[in-house]
């Protein structure tokens, strides 16, 4: 009982399940912190992180402050924090503790899966994001089977519209899985968000998946990355080969 107690008065603000103190790769061109937010409405197969995902209850939460607090002494090392998961947007909390982090002076990268436009719309309308990390799943008609769950793909669609008709810096990105997600459903993504600044072409990483069918899946080569890539880079200005962290 003392437990449950103890966690809910964490989930009183954002919950935070682990603090990567410092990051090289999270932000592009930044060194960062990065807060890694618990809780996800997909279930993506290939997910390396089931007990963030499915096994919230069960995780030791750390508070607001804990991040604050790091932030604060770091500040002559880094200045920005990264908001991982999970799904970060799924939270209430997300807003008020965006606030606290930008009052003392860190810009903030949110990575999200797009489905809670009108929480995105609202960060971005109270100018409180500097960089978003979109990850596109799949071809829209593919994409409940390769996120796991059903999709509300018109709230993907419209998270599309607002990072590209806005004026916050960004970056589109999809994990390749052989067997599940290959070149010609990548460039099917690409063409959703053509014209785009910035594409990134992540690598799937094989361990102790969601689904046990992926978990001694071989990566795609790193030639067959180069190839892919190749195929979708006149569609950005930028196009760039990703490793999951």
């Amino acid at each position: 009982m003392r437990r449950r107690k103890r966690v809910g008065r964490l989930l009183e603000g954002l919950p935070i399940a682990h603090l990567e103190r410092l990051s090289l790769h999270d932000y592009p061109g930044r060194t960062c912190v990065k807060a890694v937010i618990p809780g996800c409405n997909f279930r993506c197969p290939y997910c390396l992180n089931e007990d963030l995902v499915v096994n919230m209850a069960g995780l030791r939460l750390l508070p607001e402050s804990v991040v604050i607090d790091h932030l604060y002494k770091s500040r002559s090392l880094i200045d920005a924090l990264c908001l991982g998961g999970g799904e970060p947007t799924l939270h209430n909390g997300l807003l008020s503790f965006i606030y606290k982090v930008k009052s003392v002076g860190f810009d903030i990268k949110l990575d999200t899966n797009g489905t809670r436009p009108k929480r995105i719309k609202k960060l971005m309308e109270e100018r409180l994001l500097d960089y978003v990390s979109f990850e596109l799943k799949a071809p829209l008609d593919r994409y409940g089977e390769v996120a796991g769950a059903k999709v509300d793909i018109d709230a993907v669609e419209q998270s599309v519209r607002l990072l590209r008709r806005g004026d916050v810096d960004h970056e589109f990105r999809t994990t390749m899985v052989p067997g599940l997600v290959d070149g010609d459903d990548l460039e099917k993504i690409a063409s959703m968000v053509i014209g785009s600044r910035r594409f990134v072409i992540q690598q799937f990483k094989p361990g102790e998946t969601m689904c046990e069918e992926y978990r001694d899946v071989e990566p795609y080569s790193l030639s067959e990355l180069r190839s892919f890539r190749d195929r979708v880079a006149p569609y950005f200005r930028e196009c760039q080969i990703g490793y999951l962290s």
